[in-house]
């Protein structure tokens, strides 16, 4: 059972809400504003603090409280740049949850070197690495994507039933494109399928055409490119098509993005990807909303940080208290059954449940149901491209 109201909590509801001296509940977002998926995050934030939003709106929160965003820049790739925004978040702004961060190697720096130091929850709507599962977090990580370990799988069975037997990989060479890189290449041949190559590539050149002279060497019928939609994987990309190497690609979620399109057009016309997803109503309230709001719905990883940022807050809710350590233990318990379902929009009604002890089962935007260490079981999204188009081709 979810019973975690404080009775001070109850009482302190039924007072309305905050009055203008009341402090507001500082939550962080850190994502990469800058660097290699730049053209994602302000869609990723801008996802988050809908729910911040709307939970301030309700005037619902712990008799109240509104909720203050507070943005920093992860980079996506710099380790310490990271660590020293999310501790300014901590120490400086006084933030009570991390909504962030974004790639892997950063999420795990911040994690590692910072959130658990500090006792400071954190919840990632896009760091996918397989090895974060097992991170050592003190019961304070969570993640509303899932595990590349997933996706590895799901990608391969989508190109076992395309029909395409034989791949060459390259992947940006950090936490993410590896971890994801080997659970890919490992799904695959047990599904039958023959990796002819593997190999790494670096972020930041102006010239891929060695890299891919050695993968269009080892063949295949299509190029898997592990890497990011705002750095190397492009380049990959454009070297492939101009050498005439590879004119089919298989791209994964850190590849998804409206850049693909305007960077390429129809040259990389059936092309196929993965991106998380799901087809529940959630999805669709969320694709409505964030139109609203003026923010591109679908855009990979905007309903995921709006879960993100919503279960922080309902986890609060249910404890009692917006210290980290209090509600960290809420976060599952609000996340899974039993209790009634919540979707998008519905975070005031959630919050008025919690207060009078009953249960909710927040599905949200994006199915969220956590399992194992924290980290959501997940669905994704086929991506095929048409006419120059990210087209939806089914859910998995």
């Amino acid at each position: 059972m979810k019973k975690f109201l404080m009775a001070t909590a109850a009482a302190a509801l039924s007072a309305g809400a905050a009055s203008a001296d009341d402090h507001a509940v500082k939550v962080g977002i850190i994502l990469g504003f800058t660097g290699p998926i730049e053209s994602l995050t302000p869609h990723m934030a801008g996802g988050a603090e809908m729910a911040m939003s709307e939970v301030t709106e309700s005037g619902k929160l712990l008799g109240g409280k509104a909720v203050e965003p507070v943005r920093a820049d992860s980079t996506c790739i710099d380790a310490g740049a990271a660590s020293a925004a999310a501790e300014r978040l901590i120490t400086a702004e006084g933030v009570k949850g991390i909504m962030g961060a974004d790639c892997s190697g950063v999420t795990g720096a911040v994690l590692s070197n910072v959130a658990v130091p500090n006792g400071m929850v954190m919840i990632s709507p896009s760091a996918t690495s397989p090895a974060l599962s097992d991170a050592e977090d003190d019961g304070l990580f969570f993640r509303t994507a899932p595990s590349d370990a997933r996706q590895g799988e799901v990608l391969a069975q989508v190109l076992m039933d395309r029909g395409i037997e034989s791949v060459a990989v390259t992947y940006t060479n950090n936490d993410y494109g590896k971890g994801l890189a080997d659970s890919f290449a490992a799904a695959y041949e047990a599904a039958g399928g023959e990796v002819t190559t593997t190999a790494a590539h670096e972020d930041g050149k102006a010239d891929y055409s060695a890299e891919v002279g050695a993968l269009a060497a080892a063949g295949g019928d299509a190029l898997v490119v592990a890497g990011y939609v705002d750095q190397g994987g492009p380049g990959v990309i454009r070297a492939s098509l101009d050498s005439g190497a590879f004119d089919r690609f298989v791209l994964p979620d850190g590849m998804i993005g409206s850049a693909l399109e305007d960077t390429f057009g129809d040259e990389i016309d059936g092309s196929v990807g993965t991106v998380p997803g799901t087809e529940s109503p959630g999805a669709d309230k969320m694709l409505e909303m964030a139109e609203a709001a003026g923010i591109d719905g679908t855009s990979p990883y905007v309903g995921e940080s709006y879960d993100a940022a919503a279960l922080i807050l309902l986890a609060m809710q249910a404890a009692g208290s917006v210290e980290p350590g209090d509600y960290k233990a809420s976060i599952m318990d609000v996340a899974n059954a039993p209790g009634e379902e919540i979707f998008p929009g519905e975070l005031g009604k959630a919050l008025e449940i919690l207060a009078g002890g009953g249960d909710i089962d927040y599905v949200g935007a994006t199915d969220v149901e956590l399992i194992g260490p924290g980290e959501s079981a997940g669905s994704y999204r086929e991506i095929v491209i048409e006419d120059g188009e990210l087209t939806t081709a089914g859910y998995r």
